[in-house]
């Protein structure tokens, strides 16, 4: 199972306003930096936690159908299926019927369920194509605050000592940020 990103968020789960706001900063002079630190923020939090915070777009490639009739996802939460295909001997895109595949978005991970008439693969790798929207939400209020609070003071840590911890943090976040993000983690057996 291959996932791969289609499109990345709309926009980030802390604002630049809001993040001038927690570092007392009275100019925008620096907005840029803290944009960039904010979407670093923002995915060392997703990588961490296993989880998407805001909506976003991603394919999942499968070579066929599994046999007990479940795809666990890798990707969470997620939302909904937005587009289902399987490519057939000539290779050409056939599209699988909506009513086909059934999400369970409250399983975790997340499961698609056969439900319905399937079409035949015909090739042997990447045969099948499922878009999915992965995220808490499409605004930044449908993300959980300790999620949201994880972001803001990563990149807050990272604007304020400016490069002397980013490298650090990469291989283990500080505790405060990890306690945060504790409640929300994917555990692996």
């Amino acid at each position: 199972m291959t996932p791969l990103a289609l499109t990345p968020p709309a926009f980030e789960p802390v604002s630049l306003p809001e993040a001038r706001m927690f570092l007392r900063l009275d100019g925008n002079d620096e907005d840029s930096l803290l944009g960039t630190l904010i979407t670093a923020a923002r995915l060392m939090i997703e990588a961490t936690s296993g989880r998407f915070l805001i909506d976003q777009s991603w394919r999942i490639v499968i070579d066929r159908w599994p046999r007990g009739g479940e795809i666990r996802l890798p990707l969470s939460p997620v939302s909904a299926i937005t587009a289902a295909r399987v490519y057939d001997v000539l290779g050409a895109a056939q599209p699988v019927a909506a009513t086909a595949l059934l999400l369970d978005k409250t399983a975790d991970p997340p499961v698609i369920r056969m439900a319905g008439e399937l079409p035949e693969i015909g090739r042997a790798h990447g045969a099948i194509e499922i878009d999915v929207v992965a995220g808490y939400g499409p605004t930044a209020v449908t993300v959980p605050a300790l999620l949201r609070q994880a972001v803001l003071r990563l990149a807050a840590r990272w604007f304020e000592q400016r490069g002397d911890v980013v490298g650090r943090d990469a291989e283990g976040l500080p505790a405060e940020i990890i306690a945060l993000v504790a409640p929300f983690r994917r555990v692996r057996l």
